[in-house]
């Protein structure tokens, strides 16, 4: 029988990285919980096996339940009825057995009824359910919005709504309006505290809401009259059992059918604030999207390996001209390149949950107790390298979710422009992992800095340290040549002192330090474990090359008058 989990042990390889010791020990405080929960773990071992379990379950019903019914759920979709977003028929039954199968309230507390697992198992969990089907992963992942309210609610709060979520409540996070998009400084829909009933109240619209008429909302509002920046906008917490709020539409999509994304309009609704006033955008809603981020990183690596195992699975099968096409060199040269994208995705996505975990669980260690001068130098350092690597794991992700799906298409031939044919669907589910969540375009700015003062070349320069196995000391050395590049073509863009060249080369500097970044991860992945990655080391830093030395020659080559050469192709584009 097919498992999702089992059926690929690149994930599970994951697992018994170095940094996980560590990350379990913070994760479980010192296995505190062992006495009071019998199904807490005693040991680090006892943990990771924990860890297995849960996978391989979820793996089982990915494969058996959720996937079965991915096409259903594309075909039918989401609809509306008074008011009110019903799911397709098949999301209700995914709904109900990831329920029955305990996958909910993965990363809360166990006091709360949660499963305590950290943010490297839920992404993992992710990537399984979203090579099932892209569209439920977004209705189950959004669950960790609780992390959230836990994170900056009150105990009240976490008492009355943690338990729900756990019991599988589904969630959403209502930030985007019809003039606020990106720009979320933007945002207007009103809150105002109705003093008679000691609640807040919203009113207002909000657009594009993922999972819009989910049982619990995180809802970004203005609760400052007269202002119109950031610093007048709160966190809400809208419970769907007060009402008050109404889907307006339900938006028809290029893709992820089985994802709702619905208009809402909020008239009068009760709602409690959550943490402080002014602290909604500024602190609140960047946690939040961070963790979003990488839920798409996820989401993203999902539909990679989906893509890849259905080009894979029809290159075998299909024969062309008396010989299977997986035999023609422009068909392995496609196939190696998707695989080699997956991997070294993949190990950027873990390496940056588990520095995520551990800068995390520190944080909620400290809400307990003081932490140690070793202690607060390890927080200060796990979430510098979270706050660099998401933006990356992210970004490279999602596109390499298009181009692997893109390229299963083409394996396909075409067959892969027929509906028939899982591809399509991947295909049209992967678009909007590279703009929802913030743009790649945005990934890049929120990762520029990191480029510009420094910080990656640090990190960079601290990986070269690694050894790797001597027969990939060939490639790690083509790699250290490749950061000489990146370093150059850094100094280039910074000695120009113009920000408008910064900015319009910024992008390429992204995907150079991206490029670097994964091909050192895919060599200690490699050195690890060469059955599962020798290969794909092998291919992806041929690609780092190809890439990294196309940008340098382009960075070193452009001069700022360039930009007025850019500049004219649009305004000549416009007025024609």
């Amino acid at each position: 029988m097919a498992n999702y989990y089992t059926d690929h042990p690149e994930i599970e390889f994951h697992l018994s990285h170095p940094l996980m010791e560590r990350l379990v020990e913070l994760r479980e405080k010192g296995y505190a919980d062992k006495d009071e929960h019998a199904d807490a773990p005693v040991d680090y071992n006892d943990a990771i096996e924990n860890y297995k379990k849960v996978l391989d379950i979820t793996g089982d019903v990915a494969a058996n339940v959720i996937a079965p019914n991915s096409e259903d759920v594309d075909l039918e979709g989401p609809h509306l009825e008074n008011g009110r977003m019903i799911y397709a028929s098949k999301t209700f039954e995914n709904l109900d057995v990831t329920r029955k199968a305990g996958l909910w309230g993965i990363s809360m507390p166990r006091r709360y009824g949660g499963l305590n697992l950290p943010n490297t198992v839920f992404s993992m969990l992710s990537e399984v359910i979203a090579a099932a089907d892209a569209g439920f992963q977004n209705i189950w992942s959004l669950q960790s919005c609780i992390d959230t309210l836990y994170e900056f609610g009150n105990e009240e709060q976490r008492q009355k709504y943690i338990p729900r979520i756990c019991a599988g409540e589904t969630m959403s996070m209502d930030l985007t309006e019809p003039d606020a998009g990106s720009d979320l400084q933007r945002v207007m829909l009103k809150a105002t505290f109705d003093e008679e009933n000691n609640c807040w109240r919203l009113n207002g619209v909000k657009r594009f809401i993922t999972n819009g008429d989910s049982d619990i909302h995180l809802v970004l509002a203005r609760s400052e009259e007269g202002t119109h920046d950031g610093r007048g906008l709160s966190m809400f917490i809208y419970d769907k059992r007060d009402g008050g709020v109404d889907v307006r539409h339900i938006e028809h999509k290029l893709g992820i059918h089985g994802s709702p994304t619905c208009e809402l309009t909020y008239k009068n609704a009760k709602a409690e604030l959550c943490g402080s006033t002014r602290m909604g955008l500024i602190k609140y809603v960047m946690a939040l999207m961070n963790g979003a981020r990488l839920g798409i990183a996820a989401q993203s690596v999902g539909v990679e390996q989906e893509a890849y195992n259905e080009a894979l699975a029809y290159a075998k099968e299909r024969a062309q001209f008396g010989e299977k096409i997986i035999n023609f060199p422009a068909v392995y040269d496609m196939l190696s390149r998707m695989k080699a994208k997956l991997d070294a995705g993949r190990s950027l996505l873990y390496q940056t949950a588990r520095y995520v975990d551990i800068y995390k669980c520190l944080e909620d260690i400290a809400r307990d107790r003081k932490l140690t001068p070793e202690e607060r130098q390890e927080l200060k350092r796990y979430t510098r390298l979270a706050d660099a690597f998401t933006p990356l794991a992210k970004g490279m992700n999602s596109e390499y979710a298009n181009q692997n799906a893109y390229d299963a298409i083409s394996v396909h031939g075409g067959s892969g422009f027929i509906m028939e044919y899982k591809c399509q669907r991947l295909y049209r589910d992967a678009r909007i992992f590279s703009i929802y969540e913030g743009t790649t375009q945005l990934q890049v700015v929120a990762a520029i800095r990191y480029i510009t003062n420094g910080t990656y070349l640090s990190i960079i320069k601290e990986m070269l340290e690694n050894t790797v196995a001597a027969e990939l000391q060939p490639l790690k050395e083509r790699t250290a040549a490749l950061v000489e590049k990146l370093e150059e073509a850094i100094n280039t863009v910074k000695e120009a002192n113009n920000q408008c060249v910064q900015d319009f080369l910024a992008r390429r500097l992204y995907e150079m330090t991206a490029d670097v970044i994964m091909s050192l991860l895919i060599l200690d992945d490699a050195t690890r474990a060469p059955e599962l990655f020798a290969k794909s080391a092998n291919v992806y830093v041929r690609h780092a090359e190809a890439e990294v030395n196309a940008h340098h020659c382009f960075i070193k080559n452009f001069r700022a008058e360039d930009i007025e050469f850019y500049k004219a192709q649009e305004k000549e584009a416009e007025e024609a």
